[in-house]
Parts: structure tokens; C-alpha cells; sequence
């Protein structure tokens, strides 16, 4: 099951890319919902799952809360060090010599960033998997955000591999392993079981993971430089839709 509900990741990765260049101005609607989709996972499901699968605390904190924020320094560290982060695309601006291409390096930089992005969506495939592993509702909810996540994650490989001077074919390239990197992800957790002490802090690591991506990337590149009143009014339905599947599926 896991495997299948990744496709759907695979596919929508895909589209993402494939309308890179195509959808206009409407795309901030799009993220915004997505970011509200996000919000309404790490809020209603993920950290109650994680508070109620372990409950421990360290030096009166609870653990899987200690986790939630890892997992948004985390994914802040290690954007800072790929140069990934919309804010600073202008620190890494292409530059061409004589003959008009960019330099190498430059183009490196777009091959890395995308290379980052594949590789966190492995992660994406094997929070659905251990997500499955906490139960099917938990599951679902973690599949619809990943799903509407990769959307931004496809758009944003190919985009930012573009950018930085490379070509087509390998923006295709690095586009295609990015959506095979969900499957892939949700494979891994086929083969072993996650001990619940341990699934309630990795949950509480991604939804930290999560709420970083929707507050630090999706959400600032929905609003700007589009008007913010339906942007917002996106993200609001984002977020009660899955406070209303949660609470259907429960």
C-alpha cells in the first residue's frame, strides 16, 4: 500500500515539472494550498500522533516535541548549506564569459540544489511508509501532504536545475529521479518495522521537516509577488480541509 500511494507522489512530482513553465500566474495558488495541506498535517495529525506514541519527556520537554524542532533545524541547515533557499538565489546569480554559456560551477550549484531536492524526497516516500506503519489514517493524512507538497518539489527541480544554466535534458533528468525518489523511499519501510518509541519521534521530526518547507519556502514563494488575499484564502481552505479529513477519518 505504501508503494502504490507513492505514485501518486511520483506523479504529481512530475507535474509539477511539466508545467514549470507553463502555468503562469496562477501557480501561488497552488503552493498555497499546498502550504495549507502542510499546516493541517503537522497541527492536527503528526504531533499529536508523535506526542501520543512517545510520550517521554527530557528535561521537562517531550521528546517527540525535541524532535519536531531537529527536524525544522535540521532541513534549515542543510538548505543554508546547499544555497537551495529562494532568498539567496541572487548570491548565486549565473555569470557567462565570452563565449556566452554560464561557468561550470554556477551550473553545479542548480545540479546540487536539485540533487538535494531528490534527496528529500526519499524522505517524503519514507514518511508515507512509517507513516502506514502508525496506522492508516495517519497514512492517508501524511500522503496527501507529501502529495500536494511534490507538486512544488517537481516545479521546483526542474526550475531551479534550469536557472542555473543546465539543460534540458538534464532538468528532465534530474526532474524523473525526483519523482522515482518517493517510491523508492516508501520501499525502504517495506522492509523492517518501526517501534513505536521510535515512529513518535521520527514523526515528530518530519512534521518539524514539514512545517519548515510550508513557513520557510512554499509559503513566501506563494505570496510574493502576487496579492495576498486569495493566496491566503488558499492556505486557510488548505489547512480545514485536513482538519476535515482527520476528523472524517476518525
Amino acid at each position: 500500500m505504501p508503494v502504490l500511494i507513492a505514485a501518486g507522489a511520483f506523479v504529481m512530482t512530475l507535474i509539477g515539472g511539466l508545467v514549470a513553465q507553463h502555468i503562469g500566474d496562477r501557480r501561488h495558488l497552488v503552493l498555497g494550498l499546498a502550504a495549507g495541506l502542510m499546516l493541517g498535517v503537522v497541527g492536527f495529525d503528526l504531533l499529536p500522533e508523535a506526542l501520543e506514541s512517545q510520550p517521554q519527556h527530557v528535561f521537562g520537554v517531550p521528546a517527540a516535541l525535541l524532535m519536531f524542532v531537529a527536524g525544522f533545524l535540521a532541513l534549515h541547515v542543510v538548505e543554508r548549506s546547499v544555497a537551495i533557499h529562494r532568498a539567496h538565489e541572487g548570491e548565486y546569480a549565473s555569470h557567462t564569459h565570452g563565449h556566452g554559456h554560464p561557468h561550470a560551477p554556477t551550473q553545479g550549484i542548480g545540479v546540487a540544489a536539485a540533487g538535494a531536492l531528490v534527496g528529500h524526497s526519499v524522505m517524503d516516500g519514507f514518511a508515507i511508509g512509517a507513516a502506514f506503519q502508525a496506522g492508516d489514517t495517519v497514512g492517508a493524512v501524511v500522503a496527501i501532504a507529501v502529495i500536494a507538497h511534490d507538486f512544488a518539489d517537481g516545479f521546483n527541480t526542474y526550475t531551479i536545475t534550469r536557472l542555473y544554466g543546465n539543460g534540458r535534458r538534464r532538468a528532465q533528468a534530474l526532474l524523473a529521479a525526483d519523482a522515482l525518489a518517493p517510491v523508492a523511499g516508501a520501499a525502504i519501510t517495506l522492509g523492517f518495522t518501526i517501534p513505536a518509541a521510535a515512529l513518535g519521534l521520527y514523526l515528530g521530526f518530519f512534521a518539524g521537516f514539514l512545517l519548515y518547507l510550508a513557513t520557510s519556502d512554499i509559503l513566501p514563494e506563494a505570496h510574493s509577488p502576487h496579492p495576498a488575499g486569495t493566496t491566503l484564502m488558499c492556505t486557510v481552505a488548505g489547512a480545514g480541509i485536513m482538519w476535515l479529513v482527520i476528523g472524517l477519518a476518525d
